[in-house]
C-alpha cells in the first residue's frame, strides 16, 4: 500500500456549511498522509512554543490591562513614551494568532487595540499643541515620526493576517491609507507634484510644516526622579528635552515615510481597489529615481520643493534620522549615530511584493556595495566600514560591514550573489542544510525567554501609577521571530513588521481559522527561487488533522507541483490541502512560482 495516496476534496468539503460560493465549488487537489512519523523534537518544541505564548499572554493581559482594553500606565505623548507604546504591548500578537496560538490572543489584542483607541482618543496634552485635544484622531496619530508610527500600527496590521474580516477593519484600512492619498481634507499629508510626504510628523491632522522643538518630541512636563524609568535613561525631564534639542529638521520627506506605503498595500490587500497599487508604485518610484540621482545613496531629506536636502540646509545627507544625524546623549555626553534612512526599504519591498520587480531591489544592493566600497584599514590593519555620512564625508567606521537590507534582498530575489552578502551561519545557513540543529536550538531558547520574562513579570513591583506605556513591553510574552522563520519560511521586522513577507502560511479548514491545527507542526528546511520544501507532521497519535497551505502570506505565489514520497502532483493554485492520518507527517517539496498573483486578505474559502 503506497504510503502517500493523492486526491481530489472538494472546498466545499473544507468544513464549510450551508451554500457553498463559486470558489468553493471549485476541486481543489489535496494529499492524504498516511505514513507514521516518530513527532521530530523541533516539532514537540514548536507546538509548545505556541501554546506557552498563548498562555503568558492571557496573564500578562490580565496584569497590564484593564476591563475595557486599557493599558495600566500614565498615558503620555513624544518618542520616549507615547500612544504608540501602549499597543506595542500587544505587539506580534497578531502573527502568534495566524500561526496557530488561540483564539484567545485574537480577542485580547483586538480588545487591547480598541482600548487603546478609546484611551489615547481621550488622552490629551497640555502644551504640545498639536496633541491638545486628543493624541488620536479618527484613530490615528495626529502628527509624528514613522519610526514611532510604525510601532504603534504593527497591530493592526498584522490584525489582516488573524482577522480582517472584523467589521472595523476594511473602514480602517481605507481611513488610514486615505490619510497617504489625500483623501482627507484634513490630512494633506502628500505631494502628488513632488511626490513626496511633506514631513516627518505626519498622520490624522496632516504634517508638521514648521520645525520640531524638543517638546513637541519629549511630551509634556513629568515627575521622573523616583517614579518613572523612561527608556533612554533620563533621570529628569530636562534630560528628556535635552535628548531630543537637536530634533528639528523634520520639514520635508525622509525614507522612513516609505513605511506609510504598508498602509496603503493592506486596503489594496483587502480591497483590490487600483487606486492603492497605484499610489504605492508612484511614491517608491519616486524614491528609487531619488537613489540613482544621488549617486546610488538614498537621501534623508527631500524638501518641500521637491530639491534632495532644500529643508536641511542644502544637504542630502541631513535632517533628523539622516545619515548625519549624530547627537549627543544628555546623561553620558557621548555620541549617538541615529541614521534610519534603512526603513525605507520597508516601501521597496511593498513595491516587490506587488510586482515581482528587481528594479526595486537593485538600487538598495549596489547601495550596500558602494557603502562598503569606502571601507579602509583600520591602525591595526583590519578593514573597517562607514555607517554615517557627514559635513567631512563617511564616518562611524566599524569591523561590520553595512548590511542594512541584505538579508532581505536575498530573501526576496533568492540569488546566490545576494546571499553572498549576509555573514555565515544562522537561518540562511539552516535552509541550506548547514546547521542541522538550528530549529532545535531556536525553539528553546524560546521557551526560555518566554520563561524568563513571566518570571520578570510576576517580580514587577510598579504600579499603574509608576508605569509608563513602554515599562511592561520588556514582559511580552509573544514569541514568533522564529516561529515565522521555522513555520513559514518567512521575515520578521520585529517591532515595526508592518507587512509579512513569507513563503508559505497555514489554515485550518474545519475550524475556519487561520494556522495551523492543534497538534500539527510545520518547518520550511529550503527554500530557492522555484523550490519550497516542507515538513507537516501530526504529533497526534489520535487524531487526524487538515491543513491548508497558502504560497505566501498573502496569497501571491502559486503552487506548481507537489511531491513527497516519489509522488508528484499538479497543483497550479495558491493552496493546496493535506490531511494527515494521526501520527503521519511527510517531507513535501512543492514547486514554487512566486509573485504570480496580486497578493490580497481573502482566505481559501
Amino acid at each position: 500500500m503506497s504510503r502517500l495516496h493523492l486526491c481530489i476534496a472538494f472546498a466545499c468539503a473544507m468544513g464549510c456549511s450551508g451554500s457553498a460560493s463559486a470558489q468553493e465549488k471549485q476541486e481543489k487537489k489535496a494529499l492524504k498522509v498516511t505514513a507514521p512519523m516518530t513527532p521530530p523534537t523541533w516539532a514537540l518544541l514548536e507546538r509548545e512554543v505556541l501554546n506557552a505564548s498563548s498562555d503568558a499572554c492571557r496573564k500578562f493581559y490580565d496584569r497590564y490591562f484593564d476591563e475595557k482594553g486599557w493599558l495600566l500606565c500614565v498615558e503620555r505623548w513624544g518618542g520616549d513614551d507615547g500612544p504608540d507604546d501602549a499597543i506595542e504591548n500587544c505587539n506580534d500578537w497578531p502573527i502568534l494568532h495566524a500561526l496557530g496560538g488561540s483564539d484567545e490572543v485574537r480577542k485580547l489584542y483586538k480588545k487591547a487595540w480598541e482600548g487603546h483607541l478609546r484611551q489615547y482618543t481621550l488622552a490629551k496634552t497640555t502644551q504640545v499643541p498639536f496633541a491638545k485635544d486628543g493624541m488620536y484622531y479618527k484613530e490615528f496619530p495626529v502628527m509624528f515620526d514613522w519610526l514611532h508610527n510604525a510601532e504603534g500600527l504593527t497591530v493592526f496590521q498584522m490584525q489582516g493576517l488573524s482577522d480582517p474580516r472584523d467589521a472595523k477593519f476594511a473602514p480602517r484600512a481605507r481611513r488610514f491609507a486615505g490619510f497617504y492619498l489625500n483623501e482627507d481634507p484634513g490630512a494633506l499629508n502628500y505631494d502628488p507634484k513632488h511626490k513626496i510626504i511633506r514631513s516627518m510628523f505626519n498622520g490624522s491632522r496632516g504634517p508638521l510644516l514648521r520645525k520640531a522643538t524638543a517638546l513637541d518630541w519629549a511630551g509634556d512636563p513629568i515627575e521622573v526622579k523616583n517614579r518613572f524609568r523612561p527608556g533612554h535613561g533620563e533621570t529628569s525631564y530636562e534630560e528628556m528635552l535635552a535628548h531630543f534639542k537637536d530634533y528639528n529638521d523634520i520639514i520635508g520627506d525622509h525614507p522612513q515615510n516609505l513605511m506609510a506605503t504598508s498602509l496603503a498595500l493592506t486596503a489594496y490587500m483587502n480591497t483590490g481597489e487600483s487606486k492603492y497599487k497605484d499610489w504605492i508604485i508612484e511614491y517608491v518610484g519616486a524614491w528609487r529615481q531619488r537613489i540613482l540621482d544621488n549617486e546610488g545613496i538614498i537621501p534623508t531629506n527631500v524638501g518641500l520643493d521637491g530639491n534632495t536636502g532644500s529643508n536641511a540646509g542644502g544637504k542630502w545627507y541631513g535632517g533628523v534620522y539622516g545619515w548625519g544625524f549624530t547627537v549627543e546623549v544628555p546623561q553620558t555626553k557621548l555620541l549617538a549615530h541615529r541614521n534610519t534612512h534603512h526603513l525605507g526599504l520597508n516601501g521597496f519591498g511593498n513595491a516587490y511584493l506587488l510586482t515581482g520587480d528587481d528594479r526595486w531591489l537593485d538600487p538598495w544592493r549596489r547601495m550596500i556595495d558602494k557603502v562598503n566600497s569606502q571601507g579602509k584599514k583600520s591602525a591595526s590593519g583590519a578593514m573597517t566600514y562607514p555607517h554615517m555620512y557627514g559635513d567631512k564625508g563617511w564616518y562611524d567606521f566599524s569591523a561590520e560591514k553595512y548590511k542594512h537590507g541584505a538579508e532581505e534582498i536575498w530573501y526576496w530575489s533568492m540569488k546566490d550573489t545576494d546571499l553572498a552578502r549576509l555573514p555565515d551561519g544562522g537561518w540562511p545557513a539552516f535552509l541550506q542544510g548547514k546547521s542541522p540543529n538550528y530549529a532545535e536550538q531556536v525553539l528553546r531558547q524560546d521557551l526560555d525567554a518566554i520563561r524568563k520574562k513571566g518570571a520578570a513579570m510576576r517580580a514587577d513591583e510598579s504600579t499603574p501609577d509608576t508605569r509608563l506605556a513602554d515599562d511592561s513591553m520588556r514582559f511580552n510574552p509573544a514569541t514568533v521571530a522564529n516561529l515565522v522563520r521555522l513555520m513559514l519560511g518567512g521575515l520578521h521586522h520585529g517591532n515595526r513588521t508592518l507587512v509579512l513577507h513569507s513563503r508559505v502560511r497555514y489554515f485550518d479548514p474545519v475550524k475556519r481559522r487561520p494556522g495551523v491545527p492543534a497538534d500539527v507542526a510545520a518547518l520550511v528546511e529550503k527554500m530557492t527561487a522555484d523550490v519550497t520544501v516542507l515538513t507537516l507532521v501530526n504529533v497526534s497519535p489520535v487524531h487526524s488533522r487538515r491543513v491548508i497551505i497558502q504560497a505566501g502570506a498573502y496569497g501571491e505565489h502559486q503552487f506548481t507541483t507537489a511531491t513527497t514520497d516519489g509522488t508528484t502532483m499538479t497543483v497550479n493554485g495558491p493552496h493546496l490541502e493535506v490531511e494527515l492520518d494521526p501520527g503521519a507527517g511527510a517531507q513535501i517539496k512543492l514547486g514554487t512560482k512566486r509573485y504570480a498573483h496580486p497578493p490580497t486578505l481573502d482566505w481559501p474559502w
